[in-house]
C-alpha cells in the first residue's frame, strides 16, 4: 500500500559537448558524494575525474581531482571504457577497471613513495566485466579470454576459472511443476489429459535475443558469499548461461536455458532472487532466477510495441541495497518498481533529458536505500525518496480510510473502512493519462489528485454513497513549461525543476507539488495559482482548538521527532506512525503498536506493557500503519508479504466508548461494547454519577429489550475503570477533553461504605425505579430481580403470579420462559415453592428438563394438604427449618415441635416461640440444658439448669465446667449435707492449687474450709503477701506472720533469684551465638545454609540464593541446603508427604544447634525471654514490698540489683536481635527472577524450609517499665 514519494530532485544539466559525456559514476560514502568519470571518448582518449558534493546546485561545482590519458592498449579496441568505478572510502582511493585490460588505482591522498595514479595490473586479452564484492574484500574479473578472476583487495590474484561448456553439466535442472496449470486440479473430465508435471510442454533451448550486444554481466549476492556471472557461451545453438561462484571459486550452479535471456543481471541483495531481462517478440520480461539456476517467476514491463523498439532496446537493472526497489533503467526513463504480495508495481518513472549516446545508469546509494543519481551521457539527477501512504483523512466523519496505490498508469483506490481488499487487488481501479507520480486525497473524500509528467488529473468519487460512484475524470490541469530561464505565473517568474511530488497540507486546503529546488508552489482547484511555500511535506501537524500544536516527523534512521513549545521528545526504533485528533499511533521494531494521547499538557510514552497498558499492543513481525478510521476504532496494518489486517485497539474502541459516555450518546456506546466485547460495567463505571442521573435516557436510546437484559446480565462489581479499563489520560487532560465540568466525571459515586448497596444492587434498583410503570418491559424489570445479588428470585417469580393471576397468558408464558432462562432451573422451583404458589411452580417445572412423573405427585400432594401442613412441608423440604417450626407452632402441635426441634437442633428458635408460655418454656429449656450438657457445653448447661431453677442438674454442670463459685453456691441451695459441701470445696482447693491459681484456692480454704494457715501459705506462693498478712492480723494470728509468712518471702525470694540468674546465664549465651551466625550467613551464605565451614572452592559459581533464569543450576535458594534440584522434588512424591512436612517442623521447633533453623529458634527463644520478665515484673514487685515490710531489706536489694541486670542486658541486645534486615540479606528476601511474580512455595519439608528462610524477622517485644522501690539504692 506504500507509495514512492520523492523528497529530493535534483538536476544537473551537464551540456552536449562530447568532452562533457559521464561514462561512469560510484558513491563515495565516506563524505557522501558522488565521483565522476568522463571519457575516454572518440575524440579523447582521456578520462577525468571529479567529485560532486552531495549539497551541490549544479554541474559546475563539481571538484576535478584528476585527469589522465587512457588510449586503448588493445588492437580490436577503438576506444577504451570503464567497466567499473569503485571508490574504496577506508584507503581513499578509487578503483578503476578499464576494458581495455588496465586496472588503475587513484590515490586522493598519496603517500610518498605512491604515486597519484598507478596502474596496479593488466590484462592482455581485456576485461568485459568486472565487479567489486560487497565487503570490498574480492574485485571478481571476467577476461576476454574466457577466464574469471578473483583479486584480492591488494589486486592478487587468487582464482583463475576457466569458463566451459561443461560447465553445463553442473546442474540437472527438474521442475516439480509448482503453479504451471499442468499440476491444477481440472476436474474429471480432464484426467485422461493428466501428464508429468516435471515435463514441460516447450524446452527453451537458451536462443539469444536479437539485440543482444553480446556483454558480460557480474552482481554479486547481498552477504558477499556468492557471485553470478552472465555470459555468452559459445555452443550449438549459442545461448547465455547464468553462473553461480562461491566466494572461493567453485561453481555451485549455471540457470536453465531461457529464449530470449539478455546480457543484464542484478542480484537481490537478499539473496532471494536473481534478476535477469528476457525479450520476447511483443514484450519484455523481467525474469528471475534462484542460486540454484531454476527460473522463479517474472513480470512484464508495461511498454508499447514503439517502446520496446526505442526506450526498450538497451535495460539495464540495479537492486537498491535493502532489496524494496528495483530500478530499471532504458534509454530515456528510469523506473522503480516494488514488489507487494508477489505483485510489482509500476512506483515511478524518472525521466531524463532524450540522448541517442547511450542508456540511463542508476547508481544506488550503498547505505541509504532510497537515495540513487541516474544519468545519461548529458543528463545526471540527483533522487532521494520516502515511502509514504497516500491516504485521505482521519478526521471522522470522513475518515473512511481511502488508500491511494500508484502502479504505473493504474490508481488503485480501496476505502479501507468499507472494503478491506487486500492488495493487488482494489475497490476501485482508475486508468490514468500517463504513468502516476504522486497522488492526494481531499479532506472530505471527494476528489483525488494525480500528479503525471507536465500535468495533474483530477478524480471525482463518492465512496461513501450507497451504491457507491467510483472516481471519474473531472478535469486536466496541465503545469507550467519549463524553460531555462524560468516559467511566468502570476507575473512572478520562478525557476522551476520537473514536478516529482504531490502532496496535501494536513490541513487539506490546497495541493501542493515539489519542485527540485526545494519550493513547494501551491495548486488549488477553484483558483489556478502558484506561490512559493517552504514547507516540509514529510511533517505532520497537530494543532487544538486553542492553537496549540505538536509536529511530527520521521527520520531515515526510524526515530520519530515531537516537538511542542512544552517538550521535545525522540522516540527511537519507530517504523511508521500516523496522528489522528486525539492520538499519536506507531508502530516499532519491537513489533508493538503504541497509542499516545495528544494534548496541551506533556505526552506520556507508554512502556513496552501490552499485557498491562492498553496504549500498547503486540502486533506481527514487521506490520506497519496503512491508516485508521477513529470512527470505526479500526487501525488498519500491512504486513511484510503485503497482505492486510485490520485491528480494533482497546486504546481507539476505549477513547470512543469514553467520548460516546461524556455525550451521554449511551445507545452508540453500547454497541460498541457489545461489538468488541467490552465489559459492559464500563458503561456505568467510567461516570457513576452520570449514569445513575441518565438511566432513563439509557433505556429510552437502547430501547430494545434484549440490550437492556444484555447489560443488565453482564454487571459486575468490580470497578472496570480502576482495573482492566484505567483510563491512561491525566485525570485533568481527560477533564478538559471530555468538557465534564458538571462533576460527573469517573470516580465520582464509587465511595461505598457498609450501609451502600452493592453496585450491581444499586443499578437494579434504578432501572426497576424507571421501568416499573412500562407494562411493556415486563421481560427487563424480571432480569433487573434476577440480575440482583444475590439473584432476588423471589420479586421476579411475584411478577410471574401477578401475570398469571390476570389472566394474560401470553405475557405470563413470555415471562416464565425468561426467568428461567436467567436463572438455575433448580433454585428457581425451589423460590417458586418458596412462595407457597403451587400454580408457579408447575410453570416453572414445566418449562425445565424435570421429568413430570418426578414433580407431579409431589405437587398434587401439597395441593391436597391443609395450608398451614402445606408450608410446613415446603419449608421442610427446603431446609428452611426455622421457618418450618413456625409453621409447627401455629398448627400448635407441640410433641412433633418438639421432636422437630432436637432432630434439627433449634433450641433456640422454639424458646423463643415460646417465650410467653412459661410451663412449655420450662419444658422446652430442660431439653435445652440436656442438649447442652451432652454437647459439653457445661457452662451454657448449668446457666440454662439454674434457670429453671434444677440446682442439683446445675451444680454438676458447673463442677464439670470447673466453676468454683457457681457450683458451691448452687450445691448450697440443693442442699447437699456438710460432709459432701466439705469434700466438694476440698476437691477445688486441690485442682485450683494444682493449676497455680493460688488467689482462688486460698480463698476456697478460707471461705468454705475455714483452713487459715493454708489460705496464707497458698497466697505467699501466689506473691499476695500483703493480702495473707491482712488475713492472719484480722483473725488476730500474728503468730502466723513468721510461721508461715516469713518462711514463705525466702523460699519465693529464692526461687526468684534463681530465675533471674537463668535468664542471665539465658542471654550471654545464646546474643553471641546469634552475632556468629549471623556474620557466617553475610560472609558465607552456602555455608550458612549447609550448616558447615564454606569456601570457595566447595561452592558452585552457578548457585545463587535466589533463583533467576540466567542460572543453570535450576534449583530453589534452598537447593544447596537439601542437595536436590527442583526437577528432583517435582517428580519424587516422597519429599511432598506430610510424614516429612511434619519431620521438618519438628526439626525447626528444635532449632539444633548447626542447622539452618538455629537463628529463627534462638531469635524466638530471647523473644519469649522478654515476654517472660513482662510476666515475672507484678510479683516481682510485690515480692520486694513484702521482703521490705519484713525487714529483708539484703534479699530485697538482691532481686531488685538481678532484676535490673536483666532490664539492662536486654536493652543492650534488643536492636541486635531484631533489628531491620540488612539490604543484602540474600537468604531473608529471595527476589523473584527478572523482577517477576514471586517464587511459587515448595512442597513438603522444603516447604517449612521455604518459610523459616523467606519469613520477615520477628518484631521485638516492648519491654515494660519496673516500678522500682524508692527505699532501695
Amino acid at each position: 500500500m506504500r507509495n514512492l514519494r520523492n523528497t529530493k530532485h535534483a538536476k544537473y544539466n551537464l551540456g552536449g559537448a562530447s568532452n562533457a559525456n559521464i561514462t561512469a559514476t560510484a558513491w563515495d560514502i565516506g563524505d557522501n558524494s558522488l565521483v565522476l568519470a568522463f571519457g575516454p571518448s572518440e575524440t579523447s582518449p582521456a578520462i577525468s575525474l571529479k567529485r560532486l558534493a552531495s549539497d551541490a546546485k549544479d554541474a559546475n561545482d563539481a571538484i576535478a581531482i584528476t585527469s589522465w590519458d587512457a588510449p586503448s592498449p588493445n588492437p580490436d579496441l577503438e576506444v577504451d571504457r570503464i567497466v567499473d568505478l569503485h571508490c574504496l572510502p577506508d584507503s581513499k582511493t578509487i578503483s578503476i577497471v578499464l576494458a581495455g585490460g588496465d586496472i588503475v588505482v587513484v590515490r586522493e591522498e598519496p603517500q610518498p613513495e605512491e604515486d597519484l595514479i598507478e596502474i596496479v595490473g593488466s590484462v592482455d586479452a581485456g576485461i568485459s566485466a568486472a565487479s567489486w564484492s560487497p565487503d570490498e574484500e574480492l574485485l571478481a574479473i571476467c577476461t576476454g579470454a574466457d577466464t574469471l578472476l578473483f583479486m584480492t583487495r591488494d589486486f592478487e590474484g587468487i582464482a583463475n576459472i576457466a569458463l566451459s561448456s561443461e560447465d553445463l553439466k553442473v546442474s540437472n535442472h527438474v521442475s516439480v511443476g509448482w503453479g504451471k496449470k499442468e499440476t491444477q486440479f481440472k476436474g474429471r473430465g480432464a484426467a485422461k489429459a493428466l501428464r508429468d508435471p516435471t515435463v514441460p510442454e516447450h524446452v527453451d533451448e537458451g536462443t539469444l535475443s536479437k539485440c543482444d550486444d553480446a556483454t558480460t554481466t557480474i552482481s554479486w549476492r547481498g552477504d558477499g558469499q556468492y557471485v553470478a556471472m552472465n555470459s555468452t557461451l559459445d555452443v550449438e545453438p549459442k545461448r547465455r548461461v547464468i553462473r553461480v561462484y562461491s566466494r572461493d571459486g567453485t561453481l555451485e550452479s549455471v540457470s536453465e536455458p531461457v529464449n530470449g535471456l539478455e546480457g543484464v543481471l542484478s542480484w537481490k541483495p537478499s539473496g532471494q532472487i536473481i534478476a535477469g531481462i528476457q525479450r520476447h517478440e511483443d514484450k519484455i520480461d523481467v525474469v528471475f532466477f534462484e542460486r540454484n539456476g531454476l527460473r522463479h517467476g517474472e513480470f512484464s514491463l508495461r511498454l508499447s510495441e514503439e517502446d520496446i523498439l526505442t526506450v526498450g532496446s538497451s535495460i539495464d537493472l540495479r537492486w537498491n541495497i535493502d532489496s524494496t526497489v528495483l530500478a530499471i533503467s532504458m534509454k530515456d526513463r528510469v523506473q522503480l518498481w516494488t514488489m507487494g504480495n508477489y505483485h510489482y508495481y509500476l512506483k515511478q518513472e524518472i525521466r531524463l533529458s532524450p540522448t541517442d549516446k547511450g542508456t540511463a545508469t542508476t547508481v544506488w546509494h550503498p547505505e541509504r536505500p532510497l537515495q540513487l543519481y541516474c544519468f545519461n551521457p548529458e543528463d545526471l539527477r540527483g533522487l532521494s525518496y520516502s515511502f509514504e501512504i497516500n491516504r485521505g483523512a482521519v478526521t471522522p466523519p470522513y475518515d473512511i480510510g481511502i488508500v491511494a496505490v500508484i502502479d504505473g498508469k493504474k490508481l488503485k483506490i480501496t476505502p479501507l473502512r468499507t472494503a478491506n481488499i487486500p492488495p493487488p487487488m482494489a475497490f476501485d481501479e482508475i486508468e490514468l493519462p500517463d504513468n502516476a507520480l504522486d497522488v492526494a486525497v481531499s479532506d472530505d473524500g471527494t476528489e483525488i489528485a494525480c500528479l503525471h509528467h507536465g500535468l495533474i488529473s483530477m478524480w471525482k468519487c463518492y465512496y461513501t454513497s450507497k451504491p457507491a460512484v467510483k472516481a471519474y475524470c473531472q478535469s486536466k490541469r496541465a503545469l507550467p513549461d519549463i524553460r531555462r530561464d524560468g516559467i511566468q505565473v502570476d507575473e512572478n517568474t520562478f525557476t522551476v525543476l520537473p514536478i516529482s511530488s504531490l502532496f496535501i497540507r494536513t490541513d487539506h486546503d490546497r495541493i501542493f507539488y515539489r519542485d527540485g529546488s526545494a519550493h513547494s508552489p501551491e495548486y488549488s482547484h477553484e483558483i489556478e495559482r502558484c506561490r512559493v511555500d517552504t514547507s516540509d511535506p514529510t511533517m505532520v501537524v497537530w494543532r487544538d482548538a486553542s492553537g496549540h500544536q505538536i509536529s511530527f516527523s520521521l527520520t531515515g534512521t526510524g526515530t520519530l521527532l515531537l516537538q511542542s513549545s512544552q517538550q521535545t521528545l525522540r522516540l527511537p526504533s519507530c517504523t511508521s506512525f500516523i496522528v489522528t485528533d486525539t492520538h499519536l499511533i506507531y508502530t516499532t521494531s519491537q513489533h508493538l503498536v503504541k497509542f499516545v494521547h495528544l494534548h496541551t499538557g506533556e505526552l506520556r510514552i507508554p512502556a513496552d506493557e501490552p499485557e498491562k497498558d492498553e496504549r500498547c499492543r503486540s502486533i506481527e513481525r514487521g506490520a506497519k500503519i496503512v491508516t485508521v478510521a477513529p470512527s470505526a476504532y479500526s487501525l488498519v496494518l500491512q504486513m511484510p508479504r503485503g497482505n492486510l489486517e485490520t485491528i480494533y485497539p482497546r486504546a481507539l474502541v476505549l477513547a470512543g466508548i469514553r467520548d460516546r459516555i461524556t455525550k451521554r450518546d449511551y445507545k452508540k456506546a453500547f454497541l460498541i461494547c457489545r461489538t468488541h466485547r467490552v465489559d459492559m460495567s464500563i458503561l456505568h463505571d467510567y461516570a457513576p454519577a452520570q449514569f445513575m442521573h441518565d438511566v432513563g435516557l439509557f433505556v429510552k436510546q437502547v430501547k430494545k429489550a434484549e440490550y437492556i437484559d444484555l447489560f443488565l446480565s453482564s454487571l459486575s462489581e468490580e470497578n472496570v475503570s480502576e482495573t482492566i479499563y484505567k483510563d491512561t489520560l491525566p485525570p485533568t487532560e481527560a477533564a478538559v477533553i471530555n468538557g465534564a465540568a458538571d462533576g460527573m466525571t469517573n470516580g465520582d459515586g464509587n465511595s461505598s461504605s457498609p450501609e451502600t448497596p452493592l453496585k450491581v444492587n444499586r443499578i437494579c434498583h434504578a432501572f426497576l425505579q424507571i421501568l416499573r410503570d412500562d407494562a411493556s418491559r415486563l421481560q427487563n424489570t424480571v432480569t433487573a430481580h434476577v440480575c440482583k445479588s444475590p439473584p432476588d428470585l423471589e420479586a421476579g417469580l411475584r411478577l410471574v403470579s401477578e401475570l398469571r393471576k390476570q389472566g394474560n397468558q401470553e405475557r405470563l408464558e413470555q415471562a416464565v420462559e425468561h426467568i428461567c432462562f436467567l436463572a438455575d432451573i433448580n433454585q428457581l422451583y425451589d423460590a417458586a415453592l418458596g412462595l407457597y404458589d403451587l400454580d408457579v411452580a408447575l410453570l416453572v417445572a414445566q418449562e425445565s428438563q424435570k421429568d413430570p412423573r418426578e414433580y407431579l405427585p409431589y405437587l398434587q400432594e401439597l395441593h391436597d394438604m391443609q395450608p398451614l401442613r402445606q408450608q410446613f412441608k415446603i419449608d421442610d423440604d427446603l431446609k428452611r427449618n426455622k421457618k418450618a417450626l413456625s409453621h409447627l407452632y401455629a398448627l400448635e402441635a407441640f410433641d412433633e415441635l418438639k421432636a422437630y426441634m432436637a432432630k434439627h437442633e433449634l433450641y433456640a428458635a422454639a424458646i423463643d416461640l415460646f417465650r410467653y408460655d412459661t410451663a412449655r418454656l420450662s419444658e422446652l429449656m430442660q431439653l435445652y440444658a440436656d442438649f447442652l450438657s451432652s454437647r459439653n457445653r457445661y457452662k451454657e448447661a448449668g446457666i440454662a439448669y439454674e434457670s429453671i431453677s434444677d440446682y442439683a442438674s446445675a451444680y454438676g454442670a458447673y463442677r464439670a465446667a470447673n466453676m468454683w463459685r457457681e457450683c458451691l453456691a448452687s450445691a448450697a441451695i440443693v442442699p447437699l449435707n456438710q460432709d459432701e459441701l466439705l469434700t466438694l470445696a476440698q476437691d477445688f482447693a486441690d485442682g485450683l492449687e494444682e493449676a497455680k491459681d493460688y488467689a482462688a484456692a486460698a480463698a476456697v480454704n478460707l471461705d468454705h474450709l475455714d483452713d487459715l494457715e493454708n489460705s496464707a501459705r497458698l497466697l505467699c506462693k501466689g506473691y499476695h503477701f500483703a493480702e495473707a498478712m491482712r488475713q492472719v492480723t484480722l483473725r488476730r494470728r500474728p503468730e502466723l506472720v513468721a510461721k508461715i509468712i516469713d518462711p514463705g518471702l525466702v523460699e519465693v525470694s529464692a526461687t526468684m533469684t534463681e530465675l533471674l540468674a537463668e535468664m542471665k546465664s539465658q542471654l550471654a549465651a545464646q546474643v553471641p551465638r546469634l552475632r556468629e551466625l549471623r556474620q557466617k550467613k553475610a560472609d558465607d551464605p552456602m555455608a550458612f545454609l549447609d550448616g558447615a565451614d564454606g569456601g570457595d572452592g566447595d561452592v558452585p559459581d552457578n548457585i545463587s540464593l535466589a533463583p533467576t533464569d540466567a542460572s543453570t543450576s535450576g534449583g530453589t535458594f534452598m537447593t544447596r541446603y537439601t542437595n536436590r534440584s527442583v526437577g528432583t522434588l517435582e517428580t519424587n512424591a516422597t519429599r511432598k508427604t506430610s510424614r516429612n512436612r511434619r519431620r521438618e517442623e519438628r526439626k525447626r521447633a528444635r532449632g539444633k544447634k548447626g542447622t539452618v533453623y538455629e537463628e529463627e529458634y534462638l531469635v524466638n527463644s530471647i523473644a519469649r525471654l522478654i515476654e517472660r520478665v513482662n510476666e515475672i515484673g507484678e510479683d516481682l514487685s510485690r515480692l520486694v514490698e513484702g521482703l521490705m515490710r519484713r525487714n529483708m531489706r539484703e534479699r530485697a536489694v538482691a532481686v531488685q540489683a538481678a532484676m535490673d541486670d536483666i532490664i539492662e542486658a536486654v536493652k543492650s541486645c534488643t536492636d541486635e536481635v531484631f533489628g531491620m534486615v540488612s539490604e543484602g540479606d540474600g537468604v531473608a528476601h529471595p527476589p523473584a527472577p527478572d523482577g517477576g511474580e514471586a517464587l511459587p512455595r515448595p512442597w513438603g519439608g522444603q516447604g517449612v524450609l521455604w518459610d523459616a528462610l523467606t519469613s520477615h524477622r520477628q518484631q521485638a517485644p516492648t519491654l515494660r517499665s519496673f516500678p522500682r522501690l524508692g527505699l532501695l539504692p
